[in-house]
Formats: C-alpha cells, structure tokens, sequence
C-alpha cells in the first residue's frame, strides 16, 4: 500500500524517479537541486533502484549523457537549475530534437548576475522555445507526481518534459507526500519500450542527427509542433489514467474558487498558495467575486481549454515571478496570445513580483487585486514592490 511521507520537494524528486525505474541518472551538483542526486545516489549505491548513476563535469555533459542513454532506449533522468540549466541550452535543442523522451526536474533559481540562490521563473521560461514540455508544481505532492505523469507522457510523443519546482519554498520544505508501492506505479508506468526505430544498436547501426539539407528540414520542425499538439490529448488521457491508479486529479491547471468568479487571478508555482489564501480572505470580508487560475502544463500550452474558462470573466490579472526584458512578464504575454482571438476577451493586467525570492505576502496579493479592479485601461507592464 502507498505510505504518507513527510518530505522536501527535492527528494519528492527523488522517490519518483525511484518509483519510476529509471535506467540512468547523469548528476551534476547546483544549488539548490543538489539534495535530488544526491539522494538518488544513495538509493542506486544501496541496490535498491538497478540504475547506472553517471557522475559528469558539467550540466553541458549532464544532458549529453541523457541524450546518449535515451537514443540506445533507456529511461534517463537529470535535475539542474539556474546557470545550470542555461549551461545545458544546446543539448535541450538536441534532446527535443532528437524527440528523446528524458525527463529533468529543474529548481527555479533566479539568474546572475547578481548571484542569487532563492527563486523566480526566469531560468526555466528562458527555454520554452527549445521544444520541452514543462510543467509547474505548486506543492511536493505535484511534483512527486509529475515526475511520473511526465515520462508517461513523454514516452508516447517522443518529447523531453521538465518538471519545475521553487527553490527552497518547496525544494527544501517538508511536506506530507504520498508515496506508492512499486506494483502502482508499475500500473501505471510500464517499462520504457522505445521501439526499433528509436534504438541505437551495435549489431545495425545508423547515424542520427547528421546534416539536413533544407529540402528536408522544415519537416523535421513541423514533427516536433505536432507532437507537442498530439501531446495535448496524451495529457488528457493520462491525468485520467492517474487519476484511476492513484485517486489524485491533475489538469493543464487548477481552479480554485472560479465557478461565480467574474475577477481572475492566473499564477503559478508555489506563489499560487499565497493567492488562493488572499483570494479567499477577500471573499469572505468583502464578497468580492474573486477565483484563480493556477497554470500547471505550460508546454503544450493548452489554448482551447483556457479560453474555455477565462474568456466570459470581466477581468483577469497574471502575476509573474519572472521579466521578459524589453517586453513583461513571460505568463501574462502568453494568456494575452491565448485570448487574442476571442471576439469578445476580458482585459488582462499583467504584474511583476517575488523576482530573486523576494517574499510575497497575502497582503501584496490583496494589494494587486485591488489596483486590477481600478484599471480600466491595459498597461504592458505593472511592477510591484520594487525600492528605487
């Protein structure tokens, strides 16, 4: 039977990929994902995951040595942040476009300079254009099990997935986590079976990845749109499937409050906790008719069913940990996208906050909520709480 364990998010990450059956796991240290390998390397020491537990120089070669165990059809798995992950930017094209299906736990961890250690969004959402799925985790229960959502569906579009988690508010925070036996996950996540066509082998060996001509590029390109298109019905299925193996919901988001909510407010991470306290506050003092979205898969992203619930609101306001620079915040350009062809969309307000792990309060959250509903005119950018 599943067990109840009080855990961090990091070795959350850890017992999934256990739970998993990875094959091989290329480590490299970063804070704050350190505690995830070195977990792992614990486990795999002690026999009790049968996995190869490769130890590399540098994120760069982290990914190189998922890419070359994924190709030869092993379950791969490595977990970075920050200018880790901004180190392994090449081998993320590779991986997407290889369509290898590896999985990566990334910490948010905000970028130097100046150096930080605490968390906002910008490390991540500098690679959606690289050709992952990603998906955000509020809680150390999302993310034990987006792990294994992540590789099931990863598996079947023959795409890599990152599943993202804030520095230190849930990477080092203990949670009760529900941890599954090996036969449940084993239900749901049968052993990797690449097929022929994606295993590298000795006895009939073929070149990958060589030079394309552009006669046949293009098409190479166009595949990796429709996987990630495809994906959005494997989701589907699968949030399904996970839901009848382990009795836990999952969705491209979570509504909270939203059934008579004609205000909206969209997050995402572990900031969505502190604004769903907010918002329930503000209804319960004042009957403000306040709801939030909660954005979880953010690639695919999942343009139709968004419209579905945001576009009949009167107004909806995106809080950002993170800056698109020379534009705004990454979220609120993305839901501003979703909604543009709706003949009749709410305005959307976009707001900066938290960026580098500054604290963001109830309070603060109450305070953006109040200036979304005095706007009546859209302004690109809104920063909140800077000191100058």
């Amino acid at each position: 039977m599943s067990f109840k364990k009080v855990t961090t998010g990091n070795h959350a990450v850890s017992y999934a990929v256990w739970s998993s059956r990875v094959q091989i796991i290329s480590a490299y240290p970063i804070t704050p994902q350190t505690q995830i390998v070195e977990l792992l390397s614990e486990i795999v020491a002690e026999g009790k995951l049968q996995a190869k537990f490769i130890t590399v120089e540098s994120e760069h070669s982290a990914m190189a040595a998922c890419i070359g165990a994924s190709a030869t059809g092993a379950r791969a798995f490595t977990a970075t942040s920050a200018q880790g992950l901004a180190l392994m930017h090449e081998m993320l094209h590779w991986a997407a476009g290889a369509r290898l299906p590896i999985v990566m736990a990334n910490v948010n961890r905000a970028m130097a300079p100046p150096w930080s250690v605490w968390t906002d969004q910008n490390d991540s959402l500098s690679q959606l254009t690289t050709g992952w799925m990603q998906i955000y985790n509020e809680s150390n229960q999302e993310v034990y099990d987006s792990v294994i959502i992540g590789y099931k569906v990863a598996e079947q579009v023959h795409l890599p997935l990152m599943t993202v988690l804030d520095a230190f508010i849930l990477s080092h925070t203990s949670e009760p986590v529900e941890i599954h036996t090996q036969e449940e996950v084993d239900e749901y996540l049968p052993p990797y079976d690449p097929g022929e066509y994606y295993t590298i082998k000795t006895e009939d060996p073929r070149g990958y990845g060589l030079l394309t001509m552009p006669s046949d590029y293009y098409e190479f390109r166009y595949k990796v749109q429709r996987a990630h298109e495809r994906a959005i019905e494997v989701f589907k299925k699968e949030f399904k499937n996970f839901e009848e193996v382990f009795g836990r919901k999952h969705w491209f988001f979570e509504e909270f409050m939203m059934d008579d909510a004609d205000y909206v407010i969209v997050t995402s991470g572990s900031l969505s906790s502190d604004v769903k306290y907010a918002v329930a506050k503000l209804r319960k003092e004042k009957g403000l008719k306040v709801g939030v979205l909660k954005m979880r898969v953010v690639r695919p992203y999942p343009f139709e069913e968004v419209r579905k619930v945001l576009g009949d609101r009167k107004k909806i306001a995106v809080i950002d940990r993170n800056i698109g620079f020379g534009y705004h915040g990454v979220f609120y350009e993305e839901l501003k996208s979703a909604l543009y062809p709706l003949e009749k969309r709410p305005p959307v307000f976009g707001y900066i906050i938290g960026i580098g792990g500054r604290d963001v309060t109830p309070a603060d959250i109450e305070d953006i909520i109040d200036d979304m509903l005095k706007r009546d005119e859209m302004t690109e950018i809104i920063w909140k709480g800077v000191r100058l």
